[in-house]
């Protein structure tokens, strides 16, 4: 999963929501210097990375991604099922779009201090750029992509994976809505309710 949903299956504190984005940024973090409450939100990104990447709608499509880009299929479905969770996200939530956004805003800013410094840089450029909004179209999940694939060290194919996420968009969306609801009955979010997500994605 990437930022957005991490942020979703957080509690609403600043501390909560730092440790579920932390997961991505935890390399040479001291972990016996972080509060308890950011240390468990660590824990629970890890154990959602866990539970995504073996989970059988997930690698049934990372299947579908050509050999050539099969390897970052996984980074490329996270920020896809970003954008089909906020594109969806009335269909699974009660609350506001927008006030969730700007909540999760709010908090990665009130949590600068206690994140390590590249995890700043990065929340700061996420909120400036307004990545959220921007993960609403299959467009902005694309560019997000070219730029993540640019800042591979190594030669890599990863470039262009935005037509392969087009070509598949009608199987990965459907994939999407079988996946979620196993990932809420697992990992429960203050913004989700599991029934109802059931019985919207059915």
């Amino acid at each position: 999963m990437n930022f957005f949903a991490h942020l979703v299956l957080a509690e609403q504190t600043v501390e909560s929501r730092v440790g579920n984005l932390l997961g991505d940024f935890a390399r040479g973090v001291d972990q016996q210097s972080l509060s308890a409450e950011v240390l468990q939100g660590l824990i629970n990104h890890r154990r959602v990375d866990q539970f995504t990447d073996q989970h059988s709608q997930v690698l049934q499509m990372k299947r579908s991604f050509t050999a050539q880009r099969r390897r970052f299929a996984g980074i490329a479905l996270d920020v896809l099922f970003d954008h089909f969770l906020i594109k969806h996200w009335q269909l699974f939530s009660e609350q506001p779009k927008k006030q969730v956004i700007d909540d999760l805003y709010r908090d990665l800013l009130a949590g600068q201090s206690v994140m390590p410094e590249r995890m700043q840089q990065v929340t700061q450029k996420m909120v400036e750029g307004d990545w959220f909004r921007a993960y609403e179209t299959l467009d902005g999940v694309a560019y997000a992509l070219e730029r993540v694939a640019g800042r591979i060290r190594f030669s890599n194919n990863f470039g262009g994976v935005g037509e392969e996420l087009a070509l598949h968009y009608p199987q990965f969306e459907i994939g999407f809505k079988l996946f979620l609801p196993d990932l809420i009955e697992r990992f429960s979010s203050p913004y989700i309710l599991d029934g109802k997500v059931g019985e919207k994605t059915c």
